[in-house]
């Protein structure tokens, strides 16, 4: 059993910074790529970051400058530092992670429950 549980969100100005964080747990045997979704009401769920083992990062286009992807293999944790917030990105953000719990098991993406941020105007 494989299980995501975010942190750190919340309500905030615009202009301010919150930075959330996500902790994998479970029978895991690797953690390939993870990653940080968000859904805004009415909308689709779309990518915000994502980051390799090695660490290679991408961003949505809408977020590079302002957020800051990072992860810790040892921990199993990865952390998404939000700078400069505004009101569109108001959302529900939801942390991903590629894992194969064994050794001998297809790795699939697993989700976290989701964390609320709101940022008022």
């Amino acid at each position: 059993q494989v299980q995501l549980v975010e942190s750190g969100g919340g309500l905030v100005q615009a202009g301010g910074s919150l930075k959330l964080s996500c902790a994998v747990s479970g029978t895991i045997f690797n953690i390939n790529n993870m990653g940080w979704y968000r859904q805004a009401p009415g909308k689709q769920r779309d990518l915000v970051a994502s980051i390799t083992r090695a660490g290679d990062t991408d961003y949505a286009d809408s977020v590079k400058g302002r957020f800051t992807i990072s992860r810790d293999n040892a921990k199993k944790t990865i952390s998404l530092q939000m700078n400069s917030l505004k009101p569109e990105d108001t959302a529900v953000y939801y942390c991903v992670a590629n894992v194969a719990p064994r050794l001998i098991t297809m790795p699939r993406d697993y989700w976290g429950q989701g964390t609320q941020v709101i940022v008022s105007s």
